[in-house]
């Protein structure tokens, strides 16, 4: 009986996982570098298989949100490891090298960068995984409601942003 259970545990899994594992490679590309969005990937497949039985019927922001737990993770022991170089560095510094260059333009990614790291994971949430509100409240584990107005909210800010930078507003899809 138990082979069964497997079994059929492994194919679930096998349906599933082609949508979470391109989905969740996207998600984790436009947040991290390659080797980092190879490795949070396999974590977070990994900790699907173990949590299949709990895992909704709606699994994609699920996913996320799991995608999103590891790559807070690596992000933690990515800082522990620059803190540990830097201690290194104090008792054996490294020849000195030349500053890289500052960007410069305002691009998309320029102005996320510049926002609350919050608002901008809500924002690439909605626009770029394409979610709605109660998906994105699914991934950052918050209420539907909280996660309407922070969303709302941060296009605000989003816009202030934009706006600074000296763009001129978008008309698209306003009203008359």
């Amino acid at each position: 009986m138990e082979l069964v259970n497997v079994d059929a545990r492994r194919k679930r899994f096998e349906a599933i996982a082609p949508a979470v594992i391109d989905a969740v490679r996207r998600y984790l590309a436009r947040r991290t570098d390659p080797a980092t969005a190879d490795d949070v990937l396999s974590e977070t497949l990994l900790i699907c298989w173990r949590r299949l039985d709990e895992m909704p019927a709606e699994h994609l922001p699920w996913a996320y949100g799991v995608a999103r737990n590891c790559l807070a993770n690596a992000d933690r022991g990515r800082r522990r490891q620059a803190r540990l170089t830097a201690r290194i560095a104090t008792l054996d510094p490294p020849p000195e090298v030349a500053p890289a260059p500052a960007a410069t333009g305002t691009d998309l990614t320029a102005v996320l960068a510049e926002m609350r790291p919050e608002d901008a994971e809500l924002l690439r949430l909605w626009a770029w995984e394409d979610l709605t509100p109660p998906q994105i409240a699914q991934v950052l584990g918050v209420s539907v409601n909280a996660a309407t107005i922070r969303l709302h909210r941060a296009k605000l800010r989003l816009r202030k942003l934009i706006e600074a930078a000296g763009h001129e507003e978008s008309t698209e899809g306003s009203r008359p």
